[in-house]
């Protein structure tokens, strides 16, 4: 591929990682709006929030087959696709108060964004072979500040009394026009398997990525800071209403500041990693998310509490991104390595909203965030397993034999 055609395709990546986090945000800030025309109780609200961690784990479990048999772009595009016509279901189902509706619309947004996400993540990661630069953590910031854009207008639309369905249609219209510019400069054939495994060969292969006690643990790292992530993701607008007394427009704007904090982490996090080891930084990370879930826990100033989303959201910003690239250098087998720390990642997902919801229904919302803070302390002390700075970004190659000649075909297939 030319420069021209690479510096395209980035670009591309980083208007579809920007469209999810605007999608995404723009639902999460009219929660409190939806939950309160649905009609329905914390514990109900995590039901239907739970029709997302079903799309998700559904889609993130479908992705890597999708990816190998058909390459990125087409899993890309029908995966940004659902996105789009995810958000429109949502506000339709709120239009009608219709709580099975809205659960339908956040299952087809779970579905896009967990095979789409895997995709522009290979994607990206072949663009990081290609020009020797680091771009996931870019890319993870680029959704970041969607979120960031996405939440200050559902702020602004909130405050404005808006409709949420009215809100969420021009969402649609603008996510839809942003694909339709993006999706041109992403090449086909990238991902797609050069030829099936010998049969012999594939069967011990799985086994013994999951007795890796080093991956599992970058498991455990990703497991706790995408449910750090995702807790605040489904809940902290409600979080900020219900346990701190705040309006929604106040709630809204308290998420958009843990969304700022996620974009700065992201985008700080290449700095940080060329000079500090990857277990310095997700321990560090830990500690700060943990610092914020406390204060928003257990302090009962309102401002404490909502300066303190600041911290978490420092916190959980560069869990994804730095267990992805630990587990890929982790050993042979980087994409079945990649997507056994992904799935084991969207776990949190799956479980996370229901859970917490049906606790916060029993205990209330800030008790319920125990579970979490208890999962990112934890994450500290599995910090060595991320191990020390990324070969992929330093020069060093720890390939086995096989990657390079995978790296030739693939290649010839691009070209």
């Amino acid at each position: 591929m030319t420069d021209r055609a690479v510096q395209r395709r980035r670009r591309a990546l980083y208007l579809f990682f920007f469209l999810n986090g605007i999608a995404m945000s723009s639902w999460v800030t009219r929660t409190p709006d939806i939950r309160d025309r649905l009609g329905v109780s914390t514990a109900q609200m995590g039901l239907v929030l739970f029709g997302l961690s079903v799309g998700s784990m559904t889609g993130i479990l479908c992705s890597g087959r999708l990816v190998s048999r058909f390459g990125t772009r087409p899993v890309t595009a029908v995966g940004t696709l659902l996105i789009v016509a995810s958000v429109a279901v949502v506000g339709a189902g709120s239009a009608l108060a219709s709580a099975p509706l809205v659960t339908a619309g956040l299952c087809l947004f779970g579905v896009g964004a967990g095979a789409g996400e895997v995709a522009i993540n290979v994607d990206g990661a072949d663009v990081e072979r290609i020009t020797g630069r680091p771009v996931l953590p870019t890319l993870h910031g680029c959704f970041s500040l969607g979120t960031v854009v996405g939440a200050l207008a559902g702020m602004a639309a909130t405050a404005a009394a808006f409709p949420a369905h009215w809100h969420l249609s021009a969402v649609a219209v603008v996510a839809a026009g942003i694909f339709t510019y993006a999706i041109g400069a992403v090449p086909a054939g990238t991902g797609i398997r050069a030829a099936p495994p010998a049969p012999g060969s594939a069967g011990p292969s799985k086994p013994q990525v999951w007795r890796d006690r080093r991956l599992l643990l970058i498991g455990a790292i990703v497991l706790a800071m995408a449910l750090a992530e995702g807790a605040a993701n489904d809940w902290l607008p409600l979080l900020m209403v219900d346990g701190h007394g705040l309006d929604a427009a106040a709630g809204s704007l308290v998420y958009v500041g843990f969304a700022a904090a996620m974009t700065l982490g992201r985008f700080g996090g290449t700095f940080f990693l060329s000079r500090h080891s990857r277990a310095t930084v997700v321990r560090a990370s830990a500690v700060s998310g943990a610092l914020g879930l406390c204060l928003v826990i257990f302090s009962d100033n309102t401002v404490v509490a909502a300066a303190a989303v600041l911290f978490w959201g420092l916190g959980a910003s560069l869990g994804f991104p730095v267990a992805l690239s630990a587990a890929g250098d982790s050993g042979p087998a980087e994409t079945a390595r990649v997507g056994l720390v992904a799935t084991i990642g969207y776990i949190a997902f799956l479980v996370g909203p229901p859970t917490l919801g049906f606790l916060g229904d029993h205990y209330g919302l800030r008790p319920a965030m125990v579970v979490v803070l208890a999962f990112v302390a934890a994450a500290a002390f599995a910090a060595p397993a991320a191990g020390t700075r990324g070969s992929r970004h330093h020069g060093a190659d720890t390939r086995t034999p096989a990657e390079p000649a995978a790296e030739r075909s693939a290649q010839r297939t691009e070209g």
